[in-house]
């Protein structure tokens, strides 16, 4: 019976056209002979008409390589970075800033020497005071130790540069902006009044000095620090003078050369 049945089958492979049909396929051109691929079998149960009849693995037959699941809660260590023997701890913010604080422009880059870091210091001043070098565009914050802290700062344009000592009278957050009467004759376009925030041009703090109407205070143009392109007040990153204000008291001695 197991004969005649495999007769049987053997005969519905060939004689069905439909069946045949699926592995051969008439040659596209005098060239070329196209072979179909026979239909895909169950792995489990091989790969050949006969096999699957019988259940019977075929000849030859390599089970799949089995691999252990990976790793669920593996994590990566993360990559240290040790300081040269020597170095010192440095203040530079390269970090990304938030556009609220530093608003961006296409292909500005900061000058590194206008970052915040640490330098040393042997001026006279002592620990505390602000130090405004005009002609090099920097602020230091003198530290003990001989050292400082150094900012980039934008100064007073031609005519507008000025020298003293004062101190610091007031410190504001986020201050208005209320031009004084020699700037609105010069700039009669100016608004008369701004409030604190991203827009103004006192940026995140302002830190007055004495009576006058100087102030050292943050900007919302970071590409003009480095330059002289203030009415005489002293430009800061917003960034560097939120760090400043932070290290600042009122009384703080500041000197303008």
């Amino acid at each position: 019976m197991v004969r005649a049945f495999l007769l049987a089958s053997t005969a519905l492979v060939f004689c069905d056209p439909a069946w045949a049909q699926q592995y051969y396929v008439q040659p596209q051109t005098p060239q070329m002979v196209v072979v179909a691929q026979p239909p895909q079998m169950r792995s489990d149960l091989g790969g050949g008409f006969i096999e699957y009849v019988f259940g019977d693995r075929p000849r030859g037959y390599t089970p799949a390589p089995q691999y252990p699941p990976p790793q669920q809660n593996y994590i990566a260590p993360p990559q240290q970075a040790y300081p040269q023997q020597g170095q010192r701890q440095a203040y530079a913010n390269t970090d990304p800033v938030d556009p609220m604080l530093e608003p961006q422009r296409p292909g500005f880059r900061m000058d590194p020497r206008l970052l915040r870091q640490e330098v040393p210091y042997d001026g006279k001043e002592e620990p505390g005071t602000i130090v405004i070098d005009t002609p090099n565009h920097y602020l230091y914050l003198v530290q003990p130790g001989g050292r400082a802290i150094r900012y980039g700062i934008g100064v007073g344009r031609p005519g507008f540069t000025w020298s003293g000592t004062h101190t610091v009278s007031a410190k504001k957050e986020w201050p208005d902006w209320v031009p004084p009467k020699e700037m609105l004759e010069r700039q009669p376009y100016l608004p008369h009044h701004m409030a604190g925030g991203p827009n103004n041009p006192l940026g995140a703090r302002a830190m007055y000095l004495g009576s006058t109407l100087y102030r050292i205070h943050g900007s919302n143009e970071p590409w003009t620090i480095g330059h002289n392109v203030s009415s005489g007040c002293i430009r800061m990153r917003n960034v560097d003078v939120i760090d400043l204000y932070e290290r600042v008291k009122l009384g703080t001695k500041v000197v303008v050369m």
